[in-house]
């Protein structure tokens, strides 16, 4: 069958979508992948898929606000309307010259996504986005219209209606059709409507002024005022019920000057700055606060260094755990629950899957601290880029009353990840160094994602004894709130992680986004190969910016030591076990105290390799009070030992022993002699070797073989995890590859399902014809190249209509080019139950 030209006018979305070429459908499909899920058989699937109720409400959730006003405006418009009127819809009588230049790109967009159809002389808004942005009783319209005349007079006495009619000076009619016609007419002729409006009380035109931008119903007394009288006397206000009353639409557009929205806005809000810095300042500030991030994510696995907290029934961290990990990190519980969730999103960070599950650091934490400083920043980074949990959200409700906990569940919004490369990309656009203003990232964001129903920006009156308005403004109050909340604490977020520095985008953060410009199309969660890019491009950006690590601290008198900048992996790691932080800065400050040099002995440090270490890396004399102190703890360490009976102590001097036993402080560990150099304990080796050292003792832990125990630090580790999958916002945007395949299945499956075929005989629903002549149609067709339409049944029973291209007839089988199933295909010619050949006159 010959296609459909484009000069004849077509009558369905199918045959709308079947003139379009093939680069008009990838856009279609590309910009609403749900439509491939799975993949339409045909064009006509294709455009039923594309008229349903959840497939058109995500499209239109993805409208920029002036297209979607020009879709509610057409909502709003006869059916079919042409440009013409939905020009008048939005530009008024005045005729913007703004929206008159933006309003062939809105109309082309909704075209693109198949939410109208037709030419420009009969555009058609797809049935389903009439119905959820057309006016209705229970659905406000977001133009804040009414019903038409015609709408709003369906139900009314024939005899009311003459009465109007005669009311407003029109000639009486013989039925109510043509009264509602004339009265429609009436109030769309500008010059007949403002001479009847300058008939009217002022009273009664404030009462319109009220409600024309809308809601338009209204609830009147039983015994109405004289204005409001005059306006339903002249059907200015038409009966909804029996005690609420409307605005008709052709008169509230009258006293819009034909403006279907109070206030269109053609153009998106333009980012403001709110200050400028040098780019110099901006990178520095960002780059400090960078290594602030990756110290904190250190700092945090060294609290949880030998597991973390337990993990809750429900999921989750404890309240008690939270403020806990918020008092080690010295920040508040908010900023805990960030970074670690900025943890667990990285994959640093797991349950271990125990029978008592607690949270630890996973095997890919080793290989993060291991890497380079901009490495493991840029790690950060993009996970964080892309991660769809929200730890803004923490302390908040679930949709059941249930708080929401750190690490738990309910914590994905799949909006996440587009508002964050949104918020970066508008950043983007601003001279390097410069802040913008955080209110007009907030206006742009809603301008090219609107709540709907908001779109209109109007508000609500009352008249004069139309004391509330029936209907209210409806909309996704509490999805466009989370928007705007995750906007705000992106910003705050790009400034933890140094993507921004005194507000402004960073170079690092510029390389972050890589090319990916400022429009809203960007897709929001990239690729494994773009994401390694990204990652690449943010290290090698922030990479002059980090400080190079040093290999040496200054040792003082008062048993601390200065580390002046980041200090090199083995040196942090081992200052991190023999000595406590003191204080935090430009410069780290860290302090010896007998426990933490026990610690280190613990950690399997001997007193000569504590020496021998700090004295290679100190630009200071060791200080005697230091070595003094080593070596004190050092002679004490192992005198005592401690293993499993429950628990026992040995010590080779049985002095020791008895001041053990004769110390009241040693009672709660119920310990006994049983022999001179041996005391036995009910406490286990833990809680034994926790009290002797409480009372000044330095013991240590021993083996079943008697062989000192050595406890190293960041040992416990969970089974290999991965990191939590990101929850897409809908299908993912098929690639250029999987769109060319669909396009072909979907081309061939609609030349199978409109083929014209001959008539011929049929049994059932398949085609019938003798084997002979089945075998000499398909010959005659592998002969000259000609496709034919058969009937087939395969090996399980189940029958098919097909259309082939024959290329080959031998051994009782036909390979033929099946344009059902856009392959070739070899079929058995006993289970073809006939042919059929194709005709090319349509009718």
């Amino acid at each position: 069958m010959p296609e459909r030209t484009r000069s004849t006018p077509p009558r369905t979305l199918a045959e709308a979508l079947r003139i379009r070429d093939d680069a008009s459908l990838t856009g279609l499909l590309r910009a609403r992948p749900d439509l491939l899920t799975p993949v339409p058989s045909d064009l006509s699937q294709l455009a039923t898929r594309a008229g349903t109720r959840a497939s058109v409400v995500r499209a239109l959730e993805h409208l920029d606000r002036f297209t979607l006003q020009t879709a509610e405006a057409l909502a709003v418009a006869p059916d079919p309307a042409p440009y013409a009127a939905l020009l008048a819809l939005m530009a008024g009588d005045e005729c913007d010259s703004a929206v008159a230049a933006a309003l062939p790109g809105a109309v082309e967009r909704l075209r693109e996504q198949a939410l109208i159809w037709g030419a420009d002389d009969r555009l058609r808004l797809v049935r389903t986005a009439r119905e959820l942005l057309a006016p209705s009783p229970t659905h406000p319209s977001p133009t804040g219209l009414g019903p038409t005349v015609a709408e709003a007079t369906v139900g009314m006495s024939p005899g009311r209606v003459q009465e109007i009619v005669t009311a407003v000076g029109l000639a009486g009619t013989h039925d109510s059709v043509s009264a509602v016609a004339a009265l429609t007419s009436l109030f769309t002729d500008r010059t007949r409507m403002s001479a009847l409006l300058d008939e009217a009380p002022t009273e009664s035109l404030n009462v319109l002024s009220r409600l024309v931008w809308g809601p338009p119903y209204g609830e009147v007394a039983a015994d109405p005022t004289r204005p409001v009288r005059w306006l339903r006397d002249h059907g200015l206000l038409l009966p909804a019920s029996a005690r609420t009353v409307v605005l008709p639409r052709e008169a509230a557009l009258h006293l819009r000057s034909g403006r279907a929205h109070r206030n269109a806005e053609p153009q998106p809000p333009a980012v403001a700055p709110a200050r400028e810095y040098g780019p110099q300042a901006v990178d520095a500030a960002a780059a400090g606060q960078a290594f602030t991030a990756l110290s904190t994510i250190e700092d945090l696995f060294k609290d949880w260094n030998e597991g973390g907290p337990a993990v809750l029934r429900s999921g989750g961290l404890s309240v008690r755990d939270l403020k806990r990990t918020a008092a080690a990190l010295d920040t508040t519980e908010q900023l805990a629950s960030f970074w670690i969730e900025l943890a667990y999103a990285a994959g640093l960070l797991a349950a271990d899957g125990e029978a008592d599950e607690r949270f630890a650091a996973t095997p890919a934490y080793d290989m993060w601290l291991e890497s380079p400083a901009q490495h493991r920043w840029a790690a950060l980074v993009t996970a964080w880029l892309t991660a769809t949990r929200t730890s803004g959200l923490i302390g908040g409700l679930d949709p059941k009353g249930r708080a929401l906990s750190t690490l738990g569940p309910d914590l994905d919004r799949a909006a996440a990840p587009d508002v964050r490369r949104r918020i970066l990309a508008l950043m983007a656009t601003l001279p390097e160094g410069t802040a913008p203003e955080p209110e007009s990232l907030l206006a742009r964001l809603r301008w090219e994602r609107p709540v709907r129903g908001a779109a209109s920006g109007r508000s609500a009156g009352t008249a004069a004894d139309i004391p509330t308005a029936r209907h209210t403004p409806h909309g996704a109050t509490a999805i466009g709130d989370l928007r705007s909340r995750i906007a705000h604490w992106t910003l705050n977020e790009t400034e933890l992680l140094g993507v921004t520095g005194r507000g402004a985008l960073s170079t690092a953060g510029r390389a972050l986004l890589g090319d990916t410009g400022p429009g809203p199309g960007a897709r929001p969660v990239p690729t494994a190969a773009e994401l390694a890019a990204a990652r690449a491009r943010a290290a090698d950006a922030i990479t002059p910016l980090i400080p190079e690590p040093l290999d040496h601290v200054l040792l003082q008198a008062d048993l601390t030591a200065v580390a002046p900048g980041p200090l090199e992996r083995p040196l942090a790691a081992l200052l991190g076990v023999a000595a406590d932080i003191e204080s935090k800065g430009g410069a780290t400050v860290y302090r010896f105290t007998a426990g933490s040099v026990r610690r280190a002995l613990d950690a399997g440090q001997t007193a000569t390799d504590l020496h021998a270490f700090l004295a290679a890396h100190s630009r200071t004399p060791v200080p005697q009070p230091l070595t003094y102190l080593i070596d004190d703890v050092a002679r004490k360490h192992g005198h005592l030992r401690v293993g499993a009976a429950s628990s026992y102590v040995r010590c080779d001097d049985d002095a020791v022993l008895s001041e053990i036993l004769a110390d009241t402080r040693s009672q709660s560990l119920r310990l006994r002699r049983l022999a001179p150099t041996v005391l036995a304990s009910m406490a286990d080796p833990a809680g034994l070797l926790e009290g002797l050292r409480s009372m000044g003792f330095a013991p240590a832990a021993e083996s079943a073989e008697g062989d000192v125990m050595i406890t190293r630090a960041n040992a416990y580790r969970t089974p290999p995890r991965t990191a939590p999958t990101p929850v897409p916002e809908g299908p993912p945007v098929p690639d250029d590859v999987l769109l060319g395949a669909a396009l072909r299945a979907i081309r061939a499956g609609d030349t199978a399902a409109t083929v014209v075929h001959t008539p011929v005989p049929e049994y059932g629903d398949l085609p019938r014809t003798p084997s002979a002549e089945t075998l000499a149609t398909v010959q005659a067709a592998a002969m000259t190249g000609a496709a034919l339409w058969i009937g087939y049944v395969n090996a399980d029973g189940a029958a098919s209509k097909r259309v082939i291209a024959p290329v080959r007839v031998e051994g009782g089988f036909v390979t033929a080019y099946d344009h059902t199933a856009d392959d070739v295909r070899t079929y058995p010619l006993h289970r073809i139950t006939g042919v059929a050949e194709l005709t090319d006159d349509p009718s």
